[in-house]
């Protein structure tokens, strides 16, 4: 009965490989289905070549295992907790690819810097402070879901504009309407993420894109008025 949404969870994780944002088996994509309140989840620690969609795993919104024989991601909880919380995405990605770890490591924001930024989202992408003793040594993946939800609420940020987070020491998390929406998402993240730290190499004085062109470039193509694209 979900074999409609394992192999949609499959065809998104099979993506990351194919655009260099895994290593092994490093990230992992998920999928939900609203009408059924569960999602599909990729397995842990299985090798992306070895994956097929009869192995994705299915999961309530409390991370309970409902259909599957593996076990599901390490970080099942964190993507239950904001199905649960935000219930209009339909996919999210965490992945540990190269730039946008690098600046979660060193628990920066990537400012906005152009046009490419702008298109995506007006606003620095945010990096979630590190996880306290207490959260790490609790329910550690439950807690990352609310690091992630702190840093939104503390900033004023809104999970439709900002599709993207950075969490401190651990790596990006992105998501979407649906899972092939979350894995563009991390691809473009990670994108940001690299021509941020190659303009601040060059340039490491390099102001943020001014206001007039940063709300011009994201509104026409998310505004009101947007006219990016062929339209519906």
């Amino acid at each position: 009965m979900y074999k409609t949404l394992q192999e949609e969870c499959y065809e998104a994780n099979m993506q990351l490989p194919k655009l260099g944002l895994v290593l092994f088996t490093f990230g992992n994509v998920s999928a939900v289905d609203r009408d059924r309140a569960v999602f599909a989840i990729k397995p842990s620690g299985v090798d992306y070549a070895k994956l097929t969609p009869a192995d994705i795993v299915i999961c309530d919104y409390d991370a309970k295992v409902v259909a599957g024989t593996f076990r599901p991601s390490s970080d099942t909880k964190t993507h239950a907790l904001l199905y649960k919380t935000w219930d209009d995405i339909g996919g999210i990605v965490h992945t540990h690819s190269t730039h946008a770890v690098a600046w979660a490591q060193a628990g920066m924001d990537i400012p906005i810097f152009g046009t490419t930024h702008a298109d995506h989202t007006h606003q620095d992408i945010p990096c979630a402070p590190a996880l306290t003793d207490e959260m790490i040594l609790g329910d550690y993946e439950h807690e990352t879901g609310n690091q992630i939800f702190g840093v939104f609420a503390d900033r004023g940020l809104n999970h439709k504009e900002m599709e993207m987070v950075l969490l401190q020491n651990h790596g990006p998390f992105t998501w979407g309407k649906t899972a092939e929406k979350a894995v563009y998402n991390a691809a473009v993240l990670e994108e940001l993420a690299r021509m941020a730290y190659m303009t601040l190499q060059i340039n490491p004085n390099t102001p943020r894109l001014k206001d007039t062109l940063r709300m011009k470039h994201y509104e026409r193509k998310h505004g009101v008025n947007a006219y990016y694209g062929q339209g519906c």
